[in-house]
């Protein structure tokens, strides 16, 4: 007689673990699947990287939730709602030899890269022991999707020379290591088989004397969710506000003293490096408060204003732009402004970023000037009604006001305040730019509340 099936379904599901797709916040009700790091079959140990899940606010890591056999049951690149099932593992399935001393079993090359990818994007071996970027062996630092696309690709991350912050190797940094073998051989076969060929002594080709011999190749490749949702985001602030930008500029003299001359103290007593931004910052939070309107946004036919001064700082990626927010910038310390920023900066280029971080934000200031930027308009970040854009210092040459009529070279930066006017008028957008030179021109008015 055959069995019921039923009691069988339920020992299944009860050996198994479904693999979930997570929530990344309220707003958001699809995301896409990023590479696996396992493949289908694979043994995974407990909290080990299995997938990396891509928002268009964060990306989250899925991780093993028991020791088990892998199932994977959603391709990568798929875009999939929230709650949907990627995969699951079988925990009764029985431990391979191999996974008992030397980590997961692998079925070749590729499965063998994924498996030292996770390592390395966990800080642990397959076998759950620390692996040898985090015991400090030597290995190269690169992002997570670095690692990934050098796997994919065959590139070796010790040739690699690393661009991001720190000597880190960046996607960008494989990418063009991986680029140039395909595109020197691609260039070679392209001039080979464009040359019209004669008959020459010995049987061989003639060469066409003036040749270009270049690769002409074209390459597409699919926009991130996070990418999509800035193209999105940009768009939607040229359409909807009424965009307008002020500029200005700032003698940093004053502030490049004080760096020079506190800034080993300061570091000494707070365990951080004093820097421009903390400078900037305080001057927005100080103009804020007094031009209200620059921090505020239209909701339906209301303006809403804020009492607080939740600064979002731009921040490049290997994915993109993020304003991670830090909150309530006005009752904060210069040593608090800097320990802030270097913390939501340091999870943003490791991609640990919540969305909670990133919303909600009252007003924004990105830095151009780190990239070698010396003026720009920036676009506003809606809901914001207003952004500021610092830009590169240069010695450049000015009236002197301590001495009129007589040119000295400072160091001088340009300012910009791209503003709704719908919320604020000329004058007031004018008068917060201004309000923010004078606090970086004479930094004693930040201490004063002036």
């Amino acid at each position: 007689m055959r069995p019921d099936p039923a009691p069988f379904r339920f020992l299944s599901d009860s050996m198994s673990t479904q693999l979930t797709i997570p929530s990344p916040g309220e707003s958001i009700s699809e995301v896409r699947l990023g590479t696996w790091h396992k493949q289908d079959g694979d043994w995974v140990e407990k909290d080990e990287l299995l997938v990396e899940i891509e928002s268009d606010k964060a990306t989250l890591e899925l991780r093993a939730p028991a020791a088990g056999r892998l199932g994977v049951k959603a391709a990568t690149g798929s875009d999939l709602p929230v709650g949907a099932v990627v995969g699951e593992i079988d925990t009764a399935s029985k431990r391979p030899a191999a996974a008992a001393t030397s980590g997961p079993a692998v079925g070749g090359a590729t499965t063998a890269s994924a498996t030292a990818i996770a390592g390395a994007a966990s800080g642990t071996t397959a076998s759950g022991s620390p692996s040898s970027a985090a015991s400090g062996s030597g290995e190269p630092r690169a992002t997570s999707v670095a690692r990934k696309i050098a796997a994919e690709r065959g590139v070796d991350l010790a040739s690699v020379q690393g661009t991001g912050p720190s000597g880190r190797i960046t996607r960008e940094d494989v990418e063009s290591v991986a680029r140039q073998p395909a595109g020197d051989a691609a260039a070679r076969s392209a001039g080979s088989a464009s040359l019209p060929s004669s008959a020459a002594p010995g049987g061989g080709a003639a060469t066409v004397p003036g040749a270009v011999h270049a690769s002409r190749g074209v390459r597409r490749e699919r926009m991130t969710k996070l990418r999509l949702r800035i193209a999105e985001r940009l768009v939607e602030a040229q359409r909807t506000a009424a965009m307008l930008t002020t500029f200005n500029e700032a003698d940093m003299t004053e502030v490049m003293r004080l760096r020079a001359e506190h800034k080993e103290a300061f570091e000494k007593r707070h365990g951080i490096g004093l820097g421009f931004m903390s400078f900037f910052v305080a001057a927005c939070a100080s103009a804020l408060r007094a031009f209200p309107k620059a921090n505020a946004s239209i909701v339906g036919e209301e303006v809403e204003y804020h009492d607080h001064a939740d600064i979002a700082v731009a921040v490049g990626t290997d994915k993109g732009l993020v304003v991670p927010v830090l909150r309530n910038a006005e009752s904060r310390s210069f040593a608090q402004i800097e320990q802030g920023i270097k913390e939501l900066a340091l999870r943003a280029r490791d991609g640990k970023l919540a969305v909670e971080e990133m919303t909600g934000g009252t007003f924004t200031i990105s830095n151009g000037g780190v990239y070698g930027s010396l003026m720009s308009t920036p676009i506003l970040n809606p809901p914001q009604s207003a952004i500021l854009g610092m830009h590169s210092i240069k010695r450049r040459p000015v009236e002197d006001p301590a001495n009129p009529g007589q040119i000295v070279l400072r160091p001088m930066m340009y300012l910009a305040l791209s503003y709704d006017h719908r919320i604020l008028d000329g004058a007031e957008a004018v008068g917060f730019l201004v309000h923010v030179r004078n606090c970086v021109e004479r930094p004693e008015r930040l201490l004063l509340g002036l």
